[in-house]
């Protein structure tokens, strides 16, 4: 093997361990070699690969086990939503799921933000909505956008839709830049969110779902196509 670059060689190993985990060439269930082996493979040291290891515990692909060694965990059975960042870079066909629960629970979260929101909720909304007309250049734009999203899960009161809120915007993070298309025109962005906010400050449940429905399909469109 290629001895990794020193100035980033915990992160460099951390990333070729995973993709040979999730590549299936560290096949689930499967314990991986002898540790000193592993490290002259790499040309590292045991600390180094103790913290590798330690990261990929972390984020539920590895576990170690005292005295036994450290296996490949069963991450599509055991594993949680913060694995879709790493899962994506792997293999971007992880954002067509994505986009799926994405029209899903924000048609809920729209229906739902519609019955509870405070007006100080509506408030907020109308003021993120402006700042998404405002913002200059299409990642602005975007992060704009998102602000509406987490402001719309937090209207309905319910902490779970902002952690889920969160989850599917960060799933998507290691390819937002590509994500872009939706976003570079102010005011095109701004017109497709706006029915949301309406519905939602008009406190019409249906509406707002039909409207989310909308924007969601419209957008995720545009961002498929920019993917292709």
């Amino acid at each position: 093997m290629e001895a990794l670059p020193r100035d980033t060689v915990v992160d460099v190993l951390e990333g070729r361990l995973r993709e040979d985990i999730l590549a299936g060439r560290h096949p689930v269930g499967s314990y991986l070699p002898p540790e000193r082996r592993l490290a002259d493979g790499y040309g590292v040291n045991r600390t180094t690969l103790k913290h590798a290891f330690g990261r990929l515990v972390q984020a539920g692909l590895l576990e170690t086990k005292h005295g036994v060694g450290t296996r490949v965990r069963d991450f599509a059975r055991l594993g949680g939503a913060d694995l879709l960042p790493m899962l994506v870079r792997h293999s971007p066909d992880w954002i067509g799921e994505i986009f799926e629960v994405r029209r899903s629970i924000g048609q809920l979260i729209a229906g739902q933000a519609a019955t509870r929101a405070t007006a100080q909720d509506r408030a907020r909304l109308r003021a993120l909505l402006d700042a998404v007309r405002d913002a200059d250049g299409g990642e602005a734009v975007q992060l704009a956008d998102i602000e509406v999203h987490r402001a719309l899960a937090r209207a309905t009161g319910n902490r779970v839709y902002v952690l889920l809120t969160n989850t599917l915007f960060n799933a998507y993070l290691p390819v937002r830049a590509a994500l872009v298309g939706p976003f570079t025109d102010a005011e095109a962005a701004h017109a497709r969110l706006e029915p949301v906010v309406d519905a939602v400050a008009a406190g019409d449940e249906v509406g707002a779902r039909q409207a989310a429905e909308v924007y969601l399909t419209a957008t995720e469109r545009i961002m498929l196509e920019e993917l292709a």
